[in-house]
């Protein structure tokens, strides 16, 4: 192998790592901000008064946790496999999909921290299944609502090209109009 060729690989990695942290740390961010929505939400309705470093810590941790299952879910290309008509249906596929797939994710989780606090699988899976089911389908379905914008942008993105929903989004107007127009069928009559 070449010196050259040996630096452009080298480039390229470095280039990889450096967008999936950056794609790691956008979803965590969105996976925290929900959280701590939630989380705000939960203390208005008990009453409790401001928010605590417990829950805020909790709600940063797993961010970052979902953020990274999220990130494997994608690599894996969980639910990319199915064949759908549609977008919309595509879309649909994939959070259900992904949903599944931190639904099993969680579950090991807390047989590992179950684990790690000498608790048996046996008494972490009691524990979990001791919640009213009321609960856990009312998590299940804010998960999927939380993954449908991140899953539908993702599909969006690689619908119209990687990167360019983000170069649309993030562009100044006029030059997001300008691109509309230059594009055929698009412009305005």
């Amino acid at each position: 192998m070449t010196e050259t060729h040996a630096t452009g690989r080298g480039q390229e990695i470095k280039q990889r790592a450096r967008e999936e942290l950056r794609k790691f740390l956008i979803v965590s961010a969105y996976l925290f901000v929900c959280l701590l929505a939630l989380l705000t939400f939960k203390a208005v309705l008990l009453g409790q008064k401001g928010l605590h470093a417990v829950p805020l810590g909790f709600a940063v941790g797993k961010a970052l946790i979902l953020g990274k299952f999220l990130l494997i879910g994608e690599a894996a290309r969980i639910g990319s496999r199915v064949r759908s008509g549609t977008l919309l249906q595509r879309i649909g596929v994939r959070v259900l999909s992904m949903t599944l797939l931190l639904i099993v994710l969680t579950v090991l989780e807390e047989l590992v921290v179950g684990w790690f606090h000498g608790h048996s699988a046996g008494q972490t899976i009691a524990e979990l299944l001791s919640r009213s089911l009321p609960l856990l389908l009312v998590q299940c379905l804010l998960m999927m609502l939380i993954l449908a914008p991140l899953i539908t942008f993702f599909e969006v993105d690689r619908t119209l090209g990687a990167g360019t929903l983000r170069r649309l989004l993030l562009a100044p107007a006029a030059d997001a109009d300008a691109a509309r127009k230059d594009r055929p069928g698009t412009g305005t009559a």
